[in-house]
């Protein structure tokens, strides 16, 4: 019975810190996306300058998406396996 509350306390902080850091990242993102133009409208002077800040923005949030999907898969993971481990624990005892 012990070990069932155990893991039950380590599902539920594991669902916790692991959804609000989701969050988190998906707000980032959010933010991100605000700054970004659909079309860019630029002259010679301003090319260089806006387009490398307009690139770097864009390579941003190519890499948050992929930690985002990336972790969004280790949480998955780990839900699920400590729901496994519950419902065995469960069948066994």
């Amino acid at each position: 019975m012990l070990a069932a509350m155990t893991l039950m306390r380590l599902l539920l902080a594991t669902g916790i810190v692991t959804g609000a850091l989701t969050a988190a990242l998906v707000i980032y993102g959010n933010t991100l996306s605000t700054r970004e133009d659909d079309e860019l409208y630029l002259n010679k002077a301003e090319q260089t300058m806006m387009a490398s800040e307009q690139q770097k923005l864009i390579h941003r949030m190519h890499w948050l998406a992929r930690v985002i999907f990336g972790f969004a898969l280790v949480t998955a993971a780990l839900l699920a396996a400590s729901a496994a481990m519950w419902v065995w624990i469960g069948l066994k005892g």
